[in-house]
């Protein structure tokens, strides 16, 4: 894994096992409703220098993030998009059709990085469609998204092209250390959602973040977006709000010590704040596909 500056704005970029590189920093707009909302939020992501957002067809906003990335005075090029396949849309033939649709909603030409959204369903059939993809050009890198049963394994040994992230719940109470190890001989790198513990009080006003707030002059959600970084996770904290947004993104004038990182390190309690069992999550998305 290698970490690039972007002296512009300085943000960092990590090089995925396909050599592409993507912004370790980004935007997410899961529950962020279709419409000016997230037009607005995504075009003053773009404005403050932020270049990689997050969205998914089961968010369906991926046309407001389209829209937005066609507004903004960013060229193409510099923006990173990250999408989501829902597993109704997995399987050999029917992925292909998706991926044409994703493309159409998002108003562009290539996706920069799909993701498979759940590990449920035709997942095997749906990455042959994705390596396709790739080859012809629509996507650029290909990754999952909360495979965290034995179907990694599965889907990783099967793969032709590996999955180039993993996008899961982590944050300090859950660092997610064992499953960092599990794709490590595949070069994969970690996404985190919750990156904040899903605002958790107790983990964001742990004492030490507090003690390193003071220090660095800085807020304990930005001590904990800084921990992410230096330890390799991409990171799309989610907010509308424009100062959240440029304070969270305020994190790259200031670097933790390894024992500070160390510290930080001390608290993984083991503790996940999403813990429903793997059957129910696939009873519950069974019956649910998002509108085209």
């Amino acid at each position: 894994m290698s970490f690039v500056i972007k002296e512009k704005f300085m943000q960092t970029y990590i090089k995925l096992n396909d050599g592409n590189s993507i912004p370790q920093f980004g935007l997410g707009v899961f529950m962020v409703p279709e419409g000016p909302e997230t037009v607005n939020a995504v075009k003053e992501a773009l404005n403050m220098g932020i270049r990689h957002i997050d969205t998914a067809h089961a968010y369906q906003n991926e046309r407001s993030v389209g829209t937005a990335v066609k507004q903004s005075s960013v060229d193409r090029s510099e923006i990173w998009i990250t999408t989501k396949l829902w597993p109704s849309e997995y399987g050999e033939g029917k992925t292909a059709t998706a991926i044409d649709k994703m493309l159409s909603r998002l108003g562009t030409d290539y996706i920069d990085l799909l993701l498979l959204h759940q590990q449920f369903g035709d997942y095997l059939g749906a990455w042959k469609d994705m390596e396709k993809a790739v080859k012809e050009g629509k996507v650029r890198s290909i990754g999952i998204s909360n495979f965290e049963s034995d179907r990694l394994e599965e889907i990783c040994e099967a793969a032709d092209i590996k999955p180039s992230v993993l996008q899961v719940e982590s944050h300090p109470y859950w660092q997610q250390t064992e499953l960092k190890e599990r794709v490590a001989k595949y070069s994969t790198v970690i996404e985190s959602w919750y990156p904040l513990g899903h605002g958790d009080k107790g983990l964001i006003e742990e004492s030490l973040f507090t003690e390193l707030a003071a220090k660095y002059h800085k807020s304990n959600v930005q001590i904990i977006l800084r921990w992410h970084i230096q330890e390799g996770n991409i990171i799309f904290p989610k907010t509308t709000n424009s100062e959240h947004m440029k304070a969270n993104f305020d994190i790259f004038d200031f670097e933790l010590s390894e024992g500070e990182m160390n510290e930080i390190r001390g608290l993984d309690h083991r503790k996940r704040f999403y813990n429903v069992p793997l059957a129910e999550q696939e009873k519950n998305l069974g019956s649910w596909a998002p509108a085209d």
